[in-house]
């Protein structure tokens, strides 16, 4: 039976457990996308505190894929430099590390970039903004753009990358009926839509050589009507493992579902964990590439057993490494207490206004300890 904190292999690469920190933008790299000393640390912590692989916050791969402010970047080779600090300084805290690779497609700031946004096609971001369609030059110099970032990842001495096609950016875009109406090759079918996607891993794949592990996110299913379904998602699954990918993350655009009415479908508890649940069983059923699975896992008992039944092979963390970094090595020790996290998302707040993620909540709490005492 798979254990938790047994050491694994994903392409040749040893993790220590088989807990995963899931990409976070933390808003930590400087305005021009630069690896600073805060993020670095903030980083490192994640290592110290016992996760086996760590993922960082989506890098735009050129400037005008840009998503955020004081979003890491990785479509320079000036960036290097900076970025290996990082590197070194998980490596020499026992961790590994992967990069992730990002187009924000018609989600991009154009505020930030100064540079007209681009989609599978004509489409209106939220801001109400429209996009341009992309020719098949674009689509072309987009996945070069990936291979060019995954080279300067490798060269920064990241243990891997991932490929971001989920979340509504850009890769996510071409695989959504709803946003994708092209009637070419990369429009229609799922096998249509997914093609950039294979077009972008192959390049990577060729650029960075066949011993350098290279997995991808993407959705379980999108949640509004007309877009990514979970035959989708299997359908790109099966095109991915043939095509090589090392592993699959399994994530999901929640921004139309209530998350009150998630549930861990089917595993015994009641608590409201493991969104995904249901899509990853039915991914198991007919997938051998690896399963790392994020979405509402908060307690260890059900970490333990998304692994031990054979749900997942890797479990993912986001909001809880933020409100503890070292929540792994607690678990570790023999302290199985929950998470802390509450899943209210006010850490995304201080980041949006350039003061870095951090748990508001944590805080609080130990300002109202400092108050006690006195």
């Amino acid at each position: 039976m798979p254990e938790l904190f047994e050491s694994t292999k994903i392409k040749g690469l040893e993790i220590k457990n088989r807990f995963i920190r899931s990409a976070t933008w933390t808003g930590m790299a400087s305005a021009s996308g630069y690896c600073t000393e805060k993020l670095t640390q903030f980083i490192t912590r994640l290592a110290q505190g016992g996760v086996g692989l760590i993922i960082t916050g989506h890098a735009f791969v050129r400037r005008d894929g840009q998503a955020a402010p004081w979003q890491l970047a990785i479509d320079s080779d000036d960036l290097i430099d900076d970025l290996r600090k990082m590197t070194d300084a998980v490596h020499h805290a026992g961790g590994k590390v992967f990069m992730q690779l990002s187009h924000a497609g018609s989600r991009a700031d154009t505020e930030l970039t100064g540079i007209k946004a681009i989609g599978p096609s004509i489409q209106r971001n939220a801001k109400g903004i429209e996009c341009r369609a992309m020719s098949d030059r674009d689509i072309e110099e987009i996945a070069a753009s990936f291979g060019q970032a995954a080279v300067r990842a490798k060269l920064a001495g990241f243990d891997g990358v991932q490929i971001h096609a989920g979340h509504g950016y850009l890769l996510n875009q071409f695989l959504s009926p709803r946003h994708n109406d092209r009637s070419d090759r990369y429009g229609g079918k799922i096998e249509n839509r997914a093609r950039i996607v294979l077009d972008v891993y192959h390049k990577i794949r060729n650029d960075t050589g066949d011993a350098f592990p290279v997995i991808i996110k993407i959705n379980s299913q999108d949640h509004a009507i007309g877009e990514f379904v979970v035959n989708d998602m299997l359908d790109l699954a099966t095109l991915l493992q043939t095509a090589g990918i090392d592993a699959i993350e399994l994530s999901g655009d929640r921004h139309h579902v209530n998350r009150s009415i998630s549930t861990s479908e089917g595993m015994a508890s009641t608590e409201k964990e493991v969104y995904y649940a249901r899509q990853a069983k039915l991914y198991k059923e007919k997938m051998i590439t690896p399963l790392i699975l994020v979405g509402g896992i908060r307690s260890f008992h059900i970490a333990k057993q998304i692994v031990n039944d054979g749900v997942a092979d890797y479990v993912s963390l986001c909001r809880p490494l933020i409100r503890e970094p070292a929540l792994i090595n607690r678990w570790k020790s023999g302290n199985v207490q929950k998470s802390a996290c509450i899943s209210d998302n006010l850490c995304i707040k201080p980041a949006l206004q350039g003061r870095g993620l951090h748990c508001v909540a944590e805080k609080h709490k130990e300002i109202n300890l400092v108050s006690k005492r006195h």
